[in-house]
């Protein structure tokens, strides 16, 4: 079955954007950015690859979900299919259906949508944001690759925002760079809430 990976940003106090909803004090180093390209080229915008010398896009994701904010840069900038080398699923109750065959513009229920497109075949997909979404989904959540950046900045929008839950997930590589941003990845551990003790 494919598996649902929120791969995402983080500052050290677990935000993944201002709380306007940007992320540009986030910076990617070209240690970093190097790495990205080779490692998870899928999860650069398609208008980005020939900066990042990406030729294909080729790897372990073939869809991405997305929250209404994460696709809203996009928008506001133009663009309606930021990441055209994938399948990308919208959640929104307000968008209109989209133009593009790629995109999928989503108004039911996340948890059973992905649960769906879990069974499909295919590989593996990405969870990019935002927050809302990704507390919605956490359950699902069966890998987390966080770039965890060494910044606090005391508010923003959470890695996810859910009532309390506590789900546990199992170090199992990391990968430090001399800028000082580390790639943390996890696996879901038992799948299901931790216990005292």
């Amino acid at each position: 079955m494919r598996k649902l990976v929120y791969y995402v940003a983080s500052t050290l106090d677990g935000f993944i954007a201002a709380p306007d909803g940007s992320y540009d004090f986030l910076p990617l180093e070209p240690d970093v950015a190097a790495h990205l390209s080779a490692t998870y080229p899928q999860t650069f915008p398609t208008f980005a690859h020939a900066h990042y010398d990406i030729d294909r896009a080729t790897g372990r994701f073939d869809a991405v979900v997305m929250g209404r904010g994460t696709y809203d840069p996009a928008l506001t900038a133009g663009i309606t299919s930021p990441y055209a080398h994938l399948q990308q699923y919208v959640f929104s109750r307000s968008l209109p259906p989209a133009a593009e065959p790629e995109v999928e513009i989503v108004s039911t229920d996340p948890v059973e949508f992905v649960r769906g497109l879990k069974r499909r075949d295919g590989g593996d997909i990405w969870l990019a944001g935002g927050g809302q979404l990704a507390g919605q989904l956490l359950p699902e959540v069966d890998e987390l690759i966080i770039k965890l950046n060494p910044i606090v900045v005391g508010s923003g929008i959470p890695l996810a925002t859910r009532s309390f839950d506590p789900r546990c997930f199992t170090l199992v590589e990391t990968r430090p760079f001399d800028s000082g941003l580390v790639i943390l990845r996890y696996a879901r551990s038992g799948g299901g809430p931790t216990s005292d003790g």
